[in-house]
């Protein structure tokens, strides 16, 4: 059995390769309704470069389009996959019960994995906000891996934590990967980690989402406190992508 386990976490937004200046969100504001796939082979190809150097076991992603009119009917999920990742599920992060999913704007919208080896999972969704899916992944003995993209809406994003704080409570060991959209700062989280049950592991001061020259730190790796000695997290730049994706090593 390997010694450690690696999971890399990226929002690769949609594949539209806008990295968070102004110029480019300005400049290719036409992506976001349509893609051509050339455009999405060539962030797929960095993205691949990324999974190529890390080498991780399982790859988590949000903002990936199964498939839609906005990405010229390319699922981005079967684009990543080879022969060594084999392995993929990919759902719609909107509710199953949503006229949402169906909306043409949001058809396609997705998270999805694609892994070396199974794992069991589920699907999971937050009772509160649009953007519902959590992945709820059984990544080794007794650890459970939770991945989701919660909302933008402050007041959302607390009920949204209020549930996660219910799962993390029944679930035994867990790391937790999100694009947090914590706007205002770590201080959100403190319902989550104020009873000391679960560790951050980011440094405030090493953002991971650009925006012109605003920048912030909302992709985030938890874990259970007594996970944290076995838990390295890595930034890693993302070029062609507005976030940074996550590197968490696993010790076994």
């Amino acid at each position: 059995m390997p010694t450690a386990q690696k999971i890399l976490f990226s929002n690769i937004g949609y594949a539209k390769g806008i990295d968070g200046s102004l110029w480019q969100h300005i400049a290719m504001s036409g992506r976001h309704l349509y893609c051509p796939v050339p455009v999405q082979q060539q962030v797929l190809n960095q993205l691949r470069a990324i999974i190529d150097d890390t080498q991780p076991d399982l790859c988590c992603f949000v903002e990936v389009d199964s498939g839609s009119f906005h990405s010229a009917g390319l699922n981005q999920i079967n684009a990543l996959m080879d022969d060594t990742y084999h392995v993929h599920d990919i759902s719609a992060k909107y509710g199953e019960d949503t006229a949402l999913r169906n909306f043409w704007f949001h058809q396609g919208k997705s998270n999805g994995f694609i892994a070396r080896q199974e794992f069991p999972f589920e699907r999971l969704y937050f009772k509160n906000g649009t953007k519902r899916l959590i992945y709820k992944i059984g990544v080794s003995d007794g650890v459970t891996l939770y991945f989701a993209h919660f909302s933008l809406n402050r007041q959302t994003r607390i009920r949204q934590f209020d549930e996660v704080k219910a799962l993390v409570g029944a679930s035994g060991d867990v790391i937790i990967l999100a694009d947090f959209n914590i706007m205002a700062g770590f201080g959100e989280l403190k319902p989550l980690i104020e009873d000391g049950n679960l560790r951050l592991l980011n440094d405030e001061k090493e953002t991971t989402f650009t925006f012109h020259k605003r920048k912030r730190t909302l992709d985030l790796c938890l874990c259970s406190e007594g996970l944290a000695e076995r838990v390295s997290l890595k930034i890693i730049p993302q070029p062609f992508s507005d976030h940074a994706a996550l590197l968490v090593e696993l010790q076994n």
